[in-house]
C-alpha cells in the first residue's frame, strides 16, 4: 500500500472495512501520480466519498471538472450495467455510484484494469468485482480478463456484437485479447 493510501487510512472511520481499504488504495494511487481526474469523480462526488470514509484527511488537490470523453455511452453503459449488478447498492448507494463510476473511467485507459486502477494485480480486482458484483462476476465463466469480459457484457446488454474496451487497444496484451484485430 503507498503513502497516500496510508495517509488516508490513517483518517478512516472504519480503517479495516474492506470498502474503506479499497477507496483508500484506488484514491492513493491517484494522488500518488498527482492525477485525480482518472478517478471519474467529480469534486462533489470526491469530497463526499473522503468525508464519508476519510473524515478529517486532508486531500489538498480536488479532481476538478470530469473530461470529456468520446466514449461517454461506453462509459455511462458501464457504469449502469455495475450499478444495475451492485448488490451493496442500496445500503451504500454513494459509494456503489463511486466505485462504478472508477471503474468505468479506468476502463478508458490503456492498460490491465487492475494496473488502471492502481491496483496489486487480477486478484485484487477480482476481489473487489465478487464483493460488489457477484452476479456479473459469476457470468465470466471462460475467465476472461476482467475489461474485456465487462465491455463484452456491456455489449450484450446493449444487444450488440462484443468489442473492446476503449482503452485494449492500446493495452500492450491487445493481441492476445483479441487475436487478429
Amino acid at each position: 500500500m503507498n503513502a497516500p493510501a496510508r495517509a488516508l487510512l490513517a483518517h478512516a472511520a472504519h480503517p479495516d472495512a474492506p470498502d474503506t481499504v479499497l477507496f483508500a488504495r484506488l484514491i492513493g494511487a491517484r494522488i500518488e501520480s498527482n492525477d485525480l481526474l482518472l478517478l471519474g469523480l467529480d469534486a462533489g462526488a470526491f469530497t463526499a466519498l473522503i468525508g464519508r470514509h476519510f473524515p478529517g484527511a486532508a486531500v489538498d488537490r480536488a479532481p476538478g471538472a470530469i473530461l470529456s470523453s468520446p466514449h461517454r455511452v461506453f462509459v455511462r453503459d458501464l457504469h449502469g450495467l455495475l450499478m444495475w449488478h451492485d448488490r451493496t447498492a442500496n445500503r451504500y448507494r454513494e459509494d456503489a455510484f463511486c466505485l462504478a463510476t472508477i471503474i468505468a473511467a479506468a476502463s478508458l485507459r490503456p492498460d490491465h484494469l487492475w494496473r488502471d486502477l492502481g491496483l496489486g494485480g487480477r486478484d485484487d480486482v477480482s476481489e473487489m468485482l465478487a464483493r460488489h458484483y457477484p452476479v456479473l462476476v459469476a457470468r465470466n465463466v471462460a475467465n476472461l480478463r476482467w475489461k474485456k469480459f465487462l465491455a463484452q457484457e456491456v455489449a450484450y446488454a446493449r444487444g450488440v456484437a462484443p468489442t473492446c474496451a476503449p482503452g485494449c487497444p492500446g493495452c500492450e496484451d491487445y493481441g492476445v485479447c483479441y487475436p487478429g484485430n
